[in-house]
């Protein structure tokens, strides 16, 4: 076994590599298979490892600083492991001033967690935002695509509820 294999075994099963493998090959030698390649392995792995990058980059022939580049400039992929559900909630000007703030401290109390973390069950992954475009709404949080307006710090917990 290749060290770059059981590298990958410490973060992710042997079928989820063995995919992997079949995706960069699908698209080796292909002009712009790059982001192909990252959108594939993304949504069979969860999360774009460095030791999957590694991988990627040393299969398509390519430095890893442009893996890289291209993993940390789009915002759809992402490097860590991503909870089942996206909490997001909004500190925008008018979320903030009507308890934006209060709501962000209550759900990184509730999950354990700071911004941009995701739960050791990895059931939420929770990230701040400047605006969700539903001010009227303020304070807003969205969990995945669900927009929960005029949050309480009280009803966070209920809200949660729902997605577990």
């Amino acid at each position: 076994m290749k060290a770059e294999e059981s590298e990958l075994l410490k973060e992710f099963t042997p079928e989820q590599i063995s995919q992997l493998n079949k995706i960069i090959e699908k698209h080796k030698g292909k002009p712009g298979g790059l982001i192909p390649v990252l959108e594939e392995a993304q949504v069979v792995l969860e999360y774009l490892s460095v030791s999957v990058q590694k991988k990627i980059a040393k299969e398509l022939n390519l430095p890893l600083s442009r893996v890289y580049g291209v993993v940390t400039f789009y915002s759809f992929f992402t490097m860590t492991p991503r909870g089942k559900h996206t909490v997001r909630v909004c500190l925008g000007t008018a979320c903030y001033v009507r308890g934006g703030k209060a709501i962000a401290e209550t759900l990184q109390k509730e999950f354990g967690i700071a911004e941009g973390e995701t739960t050791a069950d990895r059931m939420f992954t929770l990230e701040s935002v400047r605006c969700l475009g539903a001010c009227g709404l303020g304070p807003v949080v969205v969990v995945d695509d669900d927009v929960h307006g005029r949050v309480k710090p009280s009803k966070v917990r209920e809200i949660l509820n729902q997605y577990k």
